[in-house]
């Protein structure tokens, strides 16, 4: 049966690979993403599958460097008034859109007003704006109530979920629903004729882009394109996405499976290049709308129960790819603190679980616990959390699915009997969680709020006093604030720090490291 089973994953494969045989092999880049990429829309979903697409069609008004810092890529210019609450920008020139048509600056608006109706860092922008004007096709401007010392930053956002710029019209789909057209003025053209959910996506290079003149660094600077096609295999079994880079039928893989360093380190013509140096951080997340989690004193007796050492050392394992790290913002990261409460150790501590869960009055309601079974980044995490939960005495109802799946499934806020959900668990480069605005977990808006939907009127409070805040020290303290409440809330449960570097044949260069997967700049000889 397992002879059979295999028979048939390499025979699915070979079908697959089969026609990309026939496309020129130094003009065509093959890259196998870590999730199969279903939903096409960057601002929807914060799933990194659909941010690095996002990045591959549309184009952000600023960027983020390997540094950190903000620098302009659609802007020319920009300015502030001496009151700090009317900031006007200039787009630069030669900005179109793939249909032909210029980027102005109503689509510009239209896109931020769509994307903060989404994104936490948006959220706050949103109710800090009075009013946008567009005078001119090049020119837009952001009235405040009160200033926004952090609008750069906002717009500069390099990660899930990014303000990509899109056509108004595409823009004005309300940002409940899922926009139906991918049209971007970026590097890269989507080819939607080829496009086979669970098989493959096709980029062509944007004959028209005019990058900028700096270098490309991180999300920022120059996007110069050197390969003519891109096309993103979607290959679920580990084994077969090995065979087929040894095998030189694909060029990257983006996240080998831990087990597989040892042999890539060892194979001819194989390198591994880390685009995210700066780590990620696992968590997991829970619902906060139905029972057990909508009790927050149930929420911290899980947090207490699940602590970080089996998750890292069952889900990496390999010395030297994880770290133990308290903190919600990164350690190493500028806001990365200790400060937790008095609940969250990073230990387990299943007995005192067992006790917090007897005086909340926990009466056995189990948790639905969502597996994605496809994504070998995260997939043993949930097998982990199930322990750990079940030892500190709830009961868990794992469903396995996969990571398509599990991403349709925890936008609903259906209860769990109904198609919903209790807890999920997923992972987040530095560069999503580096700061309270950025960091989704921390949308504490409600209905609003990213999925798991927490409403928390402090939270909120204290995201627009950091945005408002005018010192690193005064951003600093609040950033220690918020990180306390999210812990005494039970936002989510931070589950420690990893390095996942991608696989790629010896023959492509140019990979631009920086936080996401993005694929201008690379070269293949």
């Amino acid at each position: 049966m397992k002879r059979r089973s295999l028979f048939a994953i390499a025979s699915l494969a070979a079908a697959l690979l089969a026609p990309l045989a026939a496309q020129a092999q130094a003009s065509t880049l093959r890259v196998v993403p870590h999730a199969n990429v279903t939903i096409l829309d960057p601002i929807w979903t914060t799933a990194f599958v659909t941010r690095n697409h996002g990045y591959m069609i549309y184009d952000t008004l600023f960027g983020t460097d390997a540094a950190g810092k903000v620098k302009p890529q659609m802007v020319d210019k920009w300015s502030l008034s001496k009151d700090s609450l009317t900031w006007t920008f200039t787009l630069r020139d030669g900005l179109e859109f793939h249909d032909g048509k210029p980027v102005t600056s109503e689509d510009v608006v239209a896109s931020l007003k769509r994307w903060a109706s989404r994104d936490s860092f948006g959220g706050v922008l949103a109710r800090s704006v009075d009013s946008y004007a567009t005078p001119d096709a090049k020119t837009f401007t952001i009235k405040l109530k009160a200033p926004f010392g952090v609008m750069l930053e906002a717009l500069g956002k390099p990660s899930s979920n990014v303000p990509f710029i899109m056509p108004a019209r595409i823009a004005a789909t309300p940002g409940a629903e899922q926009i139906k057209e991918h049209i971007g003025s970026g590097p890269f053209k989507f080819v939607p004729a080829e496009y086979k959910p669970g098989e493959r996506l096709v980029y062509v290079k944007n004959e028209k882009y005019k990058p900028r003149a700096e270098a490309p660094d991180g999300t920022a600077g120059g996007k110069p394109v050197f390969i003519d096609r891109v096309e993103w295999v979607v290959i679920r079994d580990p084994q077969t996405q090995f065979n087929a880079l040894l095998a030189g039928e694909v060029d990257i893989i983006e996240q080998p499976t831990f087990e597989q360093y040892a042999s890539l380190k060892a194979a001819k013509d194989i390198k591994l290049v880390d685009a995210q140096p700066d780590g990620l951080q696992y968590i997991l997340r829970f619902n906060h709308l139905h029972p057990p989690f909508d009790n927050v004193k149930i929420r911290q007796a899980a947090m207490v129960a699940l602590g970080q050492e089996a998750f890292l050392k069952t889900q990496v394992g390999a010395p030297g790819m994880y770290r133990f790290c308290k903190s919600m913002f990164p350690c190493g990261t500028p806001f990365a603190s200790d400060a937790t409460g008095p609940l969250f150790t990073g230990a387990a501590n299943p007995k005192k679980s067992q006790e917090m869960l007897k005086e909340a009055g926990y009466n056995g309601t189990p948790v639905l616990l969502m597996r994605p079974t496809d994504l070998a980044s995260i997939s043993k995490l949930p097998l982990v959390a199930k322990q750990q939960l079940e030892a500190g005495g709830f009961k868990v109802d794992m469903q396995q699915m996969d990571w398509a799946t599990l991403v349709a499934r925890r936008a609903k806020k259906d209860a769990p009997s109904a198609g919903g959900w209790n807890a999920f668990l997923t992972a987040w480069t530095a560069g999503d969680i580096l700061n309270p605005l950025t960091m989704a977990m921390m949308n504490a808006a409600g209905d609003k709020g990213w999925f798991g939907w927490q409403d928390d009127a402090q939270i909120e409070e204290l995201k627009v006093k950091f945005s408002q805040a005018g010192t690193d020290a005064d951003k600093k303290k609040l950033a220690e604030q918020l990180q306390l409440r999210a812990f005494e809330t039970a936002t989510h449960v931070p589950l420690g720090q990893y390095n996942n570097p991608a696989a790629v044949r010896s023959n492509v260069s140019g990979i631009v490291p920086g936080g996401a997967q993005v694929y201008w700049n690379i070269k293949k000889n």
